[in-house]
């Protein structure tokens, strides 16, 4: 039976056991399958859904809320994934800002009321472990999709919204649970991969606007016995296109006959349609990457396992501008002053800046946990997240010669890193079938900063110098909760459950080349409750209510990571700031359809004291920083569906539309943007994806992807958002052929963006892509 997304919405509505057995698939009202692998005939009753899995998932998934999900399956024949975040691609209302193919640091998670400015404000494990990054806020605090390869991936599950009470306030816009791979016997696989991409943008064109990369992955595990394990080796080789463009706002050049006379500049209208001219090129990252993920699990019994992971990522990346000015005698010009067009502009040795990157992390996380689906299930869990090696060097002198070295800074965040603890139980007065299901555990989670910079008289190889400044600090969240599903009815079900927090923040420091100022530690207590109903209305339509509070806490950059000026006062950070505070409710009808399943979800969300960087006009002179926005409103409308032979049999479709209205109500430190809409929260988006499997060798994939217009800047001041530094809306095409050579051979072509449509989220996105790959499953 073939796998269907269709599966989680409906488990999300019932209960849900999992055992470690292989996948199967069920409908719109599932067949019950037993530990032996034996099917009854179908239930159509708010009872069992039972879906076996070689890994289960970590999502709660009693609570009768929106669950969406996308196998392996769906992934290898629908999505020309290139890297872990993709398999996200098509699901409803989310939107990961991938900019090219092993984006570590900027690739953030967008959700229905929570734009890609505030990755803080979703959660990402990998077989439970946190792959977040809440040391900060920003577009640099993407989660470590890289520490997950597509090769591994078995599912991904998504719960929207923060109706869990066993995950933090962070849930608040959606909680992603990659499900990899365990086998069940001996197993190997092998994948190459190519990608090609032309780049044509403002003078980045021909040869030297060719973009794109190499990947291998190999795998093997086996289980014997008791014992099972699993080895993934993943290389990528990534050239992404230009990132960053210097600039000049014609206006702000001097009018004249002084510098030297440049062409090539390019004049174009900035987010503000204010006139500007871009100079060149600048972070464009040749990246090579390397991953080793090593699984090992231990079966004490048949309903008790332990198992550890351990993940090795290292990146070297060199980040190299180009410059579109040229003087007479067709020379680049990096530096100095120069004159277009009759205006005069200085360049700063570092418009077109210089780095390489040198990045090794470590992730380990270890469980033990029962599955007996009886009275009493337990689990303990640990995971931890280390910055072995992340160092930054960047040149502070001009190219050309800085290309040899000279004066630079290095950047060094040694030590920095996550870990987490977790107790959690579940227990069933009346076993499986009883009337209560009683969730419970408390959690522990710990993040620290720790980043210094200094000067250096040669950036590629020289020692570090004088300090230039440094962040330091710790946060640390206990949580302990509860939650019962009740059913009170053979067609009602209720979810009741309430999370408490203590959050506190200590050892923060911010420094400059002179002065370190400490900050007094805090603590803070906080109750979230979290509650659900799930009625089946017949055989065909299910109705379902969740609703839930949610506390984001700041993240130590938030609070610490800024600067000190001239008369010791802080600048950029607020170590007082306010955390977020969210009431989110989603009311649902689903259908079975039969072949599948139509889903439509209306969503609210308010939230106040919204954590977001604006001027504070209210002081003289203005502060512009990570800032309390007293109180922003979300409204919207969800519409999903999922099939499989739609109008012919092998052809399964995914699509979603949804509609936003997410409005800033108050704001008092900066009144001009009351009524504006939030950042980065279009009112339409939209997704499509079409997959026609003839036989059993070959399928064909239309994907397409919609956007519409949104904003950057709290005041909505940036209308123009085809631009760099813009948002733009999109709509895209994606296209995938594969192949089935052999039982063990496959191959795989496919196009992204294949109407080549430009578009922007501050920086632009790819442009057409190509795409090759060879696999081979033993």
């Amino acid at each position: 039976m073939r796998k269907s997304r269709m599966a989680l919405a409906v488990a999300s509505a019932f209960p849900l056991v999992l055992a470690f057995t292989v996948t199967v698939a069920v409908p719109a009202f599932a067949q019950t399958v037993d530990s032996a692998g034996s099917s009854h005939a179908p239930v159509k009753e708010l009872g069992v859904v039972t879906i076996t899995g070689g890994q289960p998932t970590s999502l709660p998934t009693q609570i009768p809320t929106t669950i969406e999900g996308v196998t392996r399956e769906q992934i290898e024949h629908s999505i020309n994934a290139t890297d872990s975040e993709d398999a996200l691609k098509y699901l409803p209302s989310l939107l990961v800002r991938k900019r090219y193919i092993g984006d570590y640091n900027h690739a953030v998670l967008s959700t229905r009321a929570s734009g890609t400015g505030n990755p803080a404000r979703s959660m990402v494990f990998a077989d439970g472990i946190l792959l977040s990054n809440y040391l900060g806020n920003g577009p640099t605090n993407a989660p470590r999709w890289m520490l997950v390869t597509p090769e591994e991936i078995e599912r991904v599950d998504v719960l929207y919204g923060p109706f869990s009470a066993a995950y933090a306030g962070n849930s608040v816009g959606a909680v992603v649970d990659y499900v990899t791979r365990m086998p069940t016997k001996f197993e190997a696989h092998g994948q190459v991969s190519y990608q090609h991409q032309p780049f044509d943008l403002y003078n980045t064109n021909g040869t030297n606007g060719t973009y794109g990369g190499k990947q291998v992955s190999t795998s093997v595990g086996n289980k014997n016995g008791d014992w099972s394990w699993f080895l993934n080796f993943n290389q990528t080789d990534s050239e992404g296109q230009p990132l960053t463009f210097p600039t000049r706002l014609v206006s702000a050049g001097t009018v004249g006959s002084a510098g030297t006379p440049v062409t090539g500049a390019v004049l174009g209208n900035n987010r503000s349609n204010q006139p500007w001219y871009l100079l060149g090129t600048a972070t464009q990252y040749h990246t090579q990457q390397d991953h080793i993920k090593a699984k090992i699990a231990y079966d004490f019994s048949s309903t008790v396992r332990a198992a550890y992971t351990f993940g090795w990522w290292h990146n070297a990346s060199e980040g190299r501008p180009t410059s579109y000015l040229r003087d007479a005698n067709g020379n680049a010009v990096y530096s100095g002053t120069v004159n277009i067009n009759g205006r005069s502009f200085a360049l700063a040795p570092t418009d077109f800046n210089v780095s390489n990157e040198d990045l090794t992390h470590f992730m380990h996380g270890l469980s033990v946990k029962s599955r007996t689906q009886g009275v009493f299930d337990w689990e303990v869990a640990a995971s931890l997240y280390d910055y072995q090696t992340d160092t930054l060097r960047a040149a502070t002198v001009a190219l050309p010669a800085a290309l040899n070295g000279g004066a630079g800074r290095i950047v060094n965040s040694k030590g920095t890193g996550w870990n987490t603890l977790a107790a959690k139980g579940t227990w069933r007065p009346d076993g499986l079938q009883g009337t209560h299901i009683v969730d419970f555990g408390l959690q522990r989670d710990s993040y620290q900063l720790r980043t210094i910079e200094n000067a250096t008289t040669n950036w590629i190889s020289g020692d570090a110098g004088a300090r230039n400044q440094a962040f330091t600090g710790d946060t640390q969240l206990i949580g302990l909760w509860a939650q019962d599903t009740w059913k009170i009815a053979p067609r009602w079900k209720v979810v009741l459950g309430a999370r408490a927090e203590r959050w506190s923040a200590s050892n923060g420091q911010t420094g400059n080349a002179t002065t370190t100022l400490s900050h007094p530690e805090r603590s803070e207590t906080y109750v979230s409750p979290k509650a659900a109903v799930a009625y089946q209305a017949n055989d065909l339509w299910v109705l379902k209510a969740s609703t839930g509070r949610a506390v984001r806490m700041p993240t130590v950059a938030e609070l610490y990571q800024g600067g000190i000026n001239g008369s010791g006062t802080l600048i950029n950070n607020d170590p007082n700031l306010k955390p977020e505070k969210s009431w989110t409710t989603e009311l649902t009808a689903e259908r079975d359809m039969g072949n599948g399943l139509l889903r439509l979800t209306a969503f609210f969300e308010r939230t106040k004291d919204a954590l977001y960087s604006q001027t504070n006009v209210l002081v003289t002179p203005n502060v512009t920083n990570v800032q309390n926005v007293d109180a922003i409103r979300t409204k919207g409308i969800e519409l999903s569906y999922q099939a499989a032979n739609v109008f012919a049999r092998g052809l399964e479709l995914g699509s979603s539309l949804t509609w936003t209205d997410s409005k800033i109500t108050r704001n008092d430190k900066f009144p001009a943007s009351v009524g504006q809409w939030q950042p980065r929260i279009p009112e339409w988006r939209a997704t499509a994806v079409a997959t026609y499997r003839p036989d059993d060798k070959w399928s064909y994939t239309l994907g397409a992807r919609y956007s519409g217009k949104q904003y950057s800047t709290l005041d909505n001041s940036d209308p123009n958002g085809f631009s760099y530094q813009g948002a733009s809306r999109y709509f895209t095409t994606d296209v995938r052929v594969r192949y089935q050579i052999t039982k063990q051979v496959s191959a795989a072509v496919g196009i992204d963006n294949l109407n080549n449509y430009q578009f922007w989220n501050f920086h632009p996105y790819p442009q057409r892509s190509y795409m090759a790959e060879l696999k081979v499953d033993l």
